[in-house]
C-alpha cells in the first residue's frame, strides 16, 4: 500500500537481542502443560539458536525448582549449551527433588569467542594485525566490570599482554589460550541476551513410571460369599499379592454403600436381600466420602491394613470417585452440588452407553462450584493424612478439565509425592489432555488392542514425542469392568499371553483379582464378568489348579531384576515373519541392561518364526556374539548373526524372554560358521 501523508511512519525497532531461539525441546502444547520426569531423571533440552551474520553464540539452559523462585537469581542453576549442526544446540541437567522444576534456554553474540574465531582465522594465513590483538584486549577489559575480583586482576594482565607490542605469535596464542577461554566463559554477558518463555518440568517419585498393581475388592477376601469379608480379613491376602511380586495393591471404593436404586447380581435391579451393591454408590446412612462401609470395618481398621500393606513393602491405592449415592449426606447437606431434571429429581450418572441409576454426578459449575471444589480437596488430603500416596481416578473424562488441572496442582503443592492414575477410557485427544493436566498415569486402549498391528501401532504412537513426555502408560490387563473377548475364548495361554505382554510392553502394569486363576466366565456376547465383583460378594481357591500365579511371579521378579523394564522410553518393535508372533526390546538408560521379547498371538497354534536380531539398535557389533539368557527357563545361547529363528508353543509357554548381552571377545569367521 503506497504511503500517504496520514501514513504513520513505523517506530525504529528498539535495542533487542540478533539471537533467535526457536523450536525448543522438550515441550507439550508450547510450554502450556509441563513435561514429566522422575527424580534423578536427566532433562535433555534441544533448540534451534541463530543469529544474523557470522558472529559466535554462546547458549545456556538455566533451570531451578519453582519453590526456589523465592530465592531471585540464586535460584537458578546454568549449564552451557553446545553446537550440534544445522544451529541446533543441545544441554542436560538433572531433576532431582519432586515438584515442579523451570528451565529457561538464554543465548547472545560471544563477542570473545566471535574476536578468538576470526583471529584463529587470520594466524593460519599470516593476516593478524597488531590492532587485532588490540582489539582482543578491548574485549577482554570489556568484561573487567561484571567479573569478580580475582578474575579481574588475572584478565586484566592478559588484556596487557594482548596490546602490548611484541611478538605476534606469542601475543596470538595467548589469546587463543584455553585457560583465557575458560575464565571469559564464565563471565555474564551485558547486552543483547535473548530468552525464552520458561518451561515446566513436573517431577514425581520412581513409582508414577514403574510398579506391578493388583486390584481387589477387600469385601471378598474371606471365607463366607453370604457377608462383607473384613479389613482384617483383606490383610491376610496381602503375604500372597507380594509373594506374586506386586507393588500395590489398589481398593475399590471402600465407604459405605447406597440404597436407593441399589444394583443386585449382575447390576440388575431390584436388589435382593443381601445384595451388597456396588461401591461406587458412595453415600448411605453410615456417612459418605470420609466413612468407611461398616461391614469392612472402621477407620481404625483401614490404618491398621495400610499399615501391614506397609510392612510387608506394598502401597495401598485408593479408588477416588467423585460422585454420589442418591443417600450420600452431601444430597441432603448440600442439594445445589447436584443437577436435577425438570421435575426435580436428582440427574443419575451417565458414562454412554452405560447409564448408572445408583449414582448422582456432581454439578461442577455455577456459584457454587468454589465450596465443591474445596470440599474435594478435603476429601483427597484426608485420605493422604491416613497414608495414602496413591489414587486411582474414576472416570475422569466425565469432571471438568479445569478442575482436574487445579486439584492435581492444589494436592501437589503440599504432597508433591502423590501419584494419579487416570481411568481414561475415553475419546484419544480427552485421555491425552487429562495426562497434559497432571494425571501422573493412563489407562490407555492396551485392554482391546490383540493383533501384532494393533499392539504396535498403539505403543509406537504412545511412545512417540511429544505424547511420552506427559503420558506414561499403564497397562491393566483386565479390570471389574472388562472381560476382553480373548481371555473368554483363549483358555490359559491366552492369560499367559496378555500377562507377558502387559509385564513387558509396560514399565506399569496391573491386573485385577482373578485374573491368575484364568477366571472367564462373561456375560454372553458383552465383555463383562457374569458374576460380576461389582454386585456381589466372590469366595475364591487362591490356589486352585490352573492358576497362572508361578508366571505372575517371575514376571514381577524379572521387571524388577531389570532396569530395561522400568521404562517406556526405549521400547522398540522387530521385525518378525509371522505376524503371530510380535517381538520387541527395550533398553535401559545407560544401555547396560538389554532385554528382548518374542510373545505369540495365538493361543491356539505353536509358531515357528524368524525374527530380527537388531545389533545396530543394541550398539553390538556384527563381528561380535551376542548371548541371549532365557529370563525363564533359565538356559543360555549364542547368536551369531542378524537373525534368530524360534518355535514358541503357547500350550507350553507363550513367550520367550531375554536378556542380551555381548560376548567380550569377537568371534572369529570359523567360529561364526560353526554356531550358524
Amino acid at each position: 500500500m503506497p504511503r500517504t501523508a496520514s501514513t504513520p511512519t513505523p517506530a525504529a525497532p528498539t535495542a533487542a537481542s540478533r539471537v533467535v531461539i526457536e523450536t525448543i525441546a522438550p515441550t507439550v502444547d508450547g510450554g502450556r502443560y509441563p513435561i514429566k520426569r522422575i527424580a534423578g531423571d536427566c532433562v535433555a533440552v534441544t533448540a534451534d539458536i541463530f543469529a544474523d551474520a557470522h558472529d559466535a553464540i554462546a547458549a545456556v539452559v538455566r533451570h531451578r525448582h519453582a519453590g526456589d523462585a523465592s530465592r531471585g537469581a540464586a535460584a537458578w542453576s546454568e549449564t552451557g549449551m553446545r553446537r550440534l549442526r544445522n544451529d541446533r544446540w543441545a544441554a542436560e541437567f538433572t531433576v532431582d527433588t519432586l515438584g515442579t522444576h523451570e528451565f529457561i534456554v538464554g543465548a547472545w553474540i560471544d563477542d570473545f569467542a566471535t574476536w578468538r574465531e576470526a583471529v584463529r582465522a587470520r594466524h593460519a594465513t599470516h593476516r593478524v594485525t597488531d590492532r587485532d590483538l588490540q582489539d582482543g584486549a578491548v574485549v577482554v577489559r570489556d568484561a573487567l566490570a561484571r567479573a569478580d575480583r580475582d578474575d579481574a586482576v588475572w584478565l586484566d594482565a592478559r588484556a596487557r599482554g594482548l596490546e602490548t607490542p611484541g611478538p605476534i605469535d606469542a601475543r596470538v596464542a595467548a589469546g587463543l589460550d584455553d585457560a583465557l577461554r575458560a575464565r571469559m566463559a564464565r563471565i555474564p554477558p551485558h547486552h543483547g541476551v535473548a530468552t525464552s518463555a520458561p518451561h515446566r518440568v513436573h517431577v514425581e517419585r520412581p513409582r508414577a513410571r514403574f510398579g506391578a498393581w493388583y486390584e481387589m475388592f477387600p469385601r471378598s477376601a474371606g471365607t463366607d460369599a453370604t457377608r462383607s469379608a473384613t479389613f482384617a480379613e483383606a490383610a491376610a491376602r496381602l503375604p500372597d499379592i507380594v509373594a506374586m511380586g506386586f507393588d500395590v495393591v489398589y481398593l475399590p471404593p471402600i465407604h459405605p454403600i447406597g440404597t436407593t436404586d441399589r444394583k443386585g447380581r449382575g447390576g440388575h435391579r431390584p436388589a435382593a436381600a443381601g445384595d451388597p451393591g456396588s461401591p461406587w454408590a458412595i453415600g448411605g446412612p453410615a456417612g459418605g466420602h470420609f466413612a468407611i462401609e461398616p461391614g469392612l470395618g472402621t477407620l481404625t481398621d483401614f490404618d491398621r491394613f495400610v499399615a501391614s500393606a506397609r510392612d510387608l513393602g506394598l502401597e495401598v491405592a485408593l479408588d477416588l470417585a467423585f460422585h454420589c449415592s442418591p443417600d450420600h449426606p452431601y444430597v441432603r447437606e448440600h442439594p445445589e452440588w447436584f443437577p436435577r431434571r425438570a421435575d426435580g429429581t436428582l440427574r443419575r450418572g451417565e458414562n454412554p452407553p452405560k447409564r448408572y441409576d445408583d449414582i448422582c454426578p456432581f454439578q461442577f459449575d455455577g456459584s457454587s462450584a468454589p465450596e465443591l471444589y474445596a470440599e474435594l480437596h478435603r476429601i483427597v488430603a484426608f485420605w493422604i493424612e491416613r497414608g495414602v500416596r496413591i489414587f486411582r481416578v474414576d472416570n475422569p473424562h466425565t469432571k471438568p478439565f479445569a478442575f482436574w488441572e487445579w486439584l492435581l496442582a492444589a494436592v501437589r503443592r503440599d504432597h508433591p509425592d502423590v501419584v494419579f492414575l487416570a481411568e481414561a477410557f475415553t475419546r484419544p485427544k480427552v485421555m491425552l489432555r487429562l495426562a497434559k493436566l497432571g494425571f501422573s498415569q493412563s489407562y490407555t486402549y492396551f485392554l482391546w488392542r490383540h493383533s501384532k498391528l494393533e499392539l504396535t501401532s498403539h505403543l509406537e504412537e504412545l511412545g512417540a514425542a511429544p505424547t511420552r513426555e506427559y503420558l506414561r502408560p499403564n497397562l491393566f490387563v483386565n479390570t471389574p469392568d472388562v472381560l476382553p473377548t480373548c481371555l473368554q475364548t483363549g483358555g490359559r495361554p491366552a492369560f499367559e499371553i496378555r500377562l507377558v505382554l502387559g509385564a513387558t510392553l509396560g514399565a506399569s502394569y496391573g491386573m485385577y483379582s482373578g485374573f491368575e486363576l484364568c477366571e472367564n466366565e462373561a456375560t454372553p456376547g458383552r465383555e463383562e464378568y457374569e458374576h460380576s465383583e461389582k454386585f456381589e460378594y466372590r469366595v475364591r481357591d487362591w490356589n486352585q489348579p490352573g492358576h497362572i500365579k508361578p508366571l505372575v511371579t517371575a514376571l514381577n521378579r524379572i521387571r524388577r531384576a531389570h532396569p530395561a523394564l522400568q521404562t517406556d522410553a526405549s521400547l522398540r518393535f522387530h521385525e518378525t515373519d509371522d505376524d503371530a508372533v510380535i517381538c520387541y526390546s527395550k533398553v535401559s538408560a545407560d544401555r547396560r541392561d538389554i532385554v528382548c521379547a518374542a510373545v505369540v498371538l495365538d493361543p491356539r497354534r505353536a509358531c515357528t518364526v524368524t525374527i530380527e536380531v537388531p545389533r545396530k539398535a543394541w550398539g553390538i557389533a556384527a563381528d561380535r556374539a551376542l548371548i541371549a539368557d532365557d529370563l525363564l527357563d533359565h538356559t543360555s545361547a549364542v547368536w551369531p548373526g542378524t537373525h534368530l529363528t524360534v518355535t514358541i508353543d503357547p500350550a507350553v509357554r507363550p513367550a520367550v524372554l531375554w536378556r542380551i548381552t555381548s560376548a567380550e571377545l569377537p568371534l572369529d569367521r570359523s567360529r561364526r560358521k560353526a554356531l550358524q
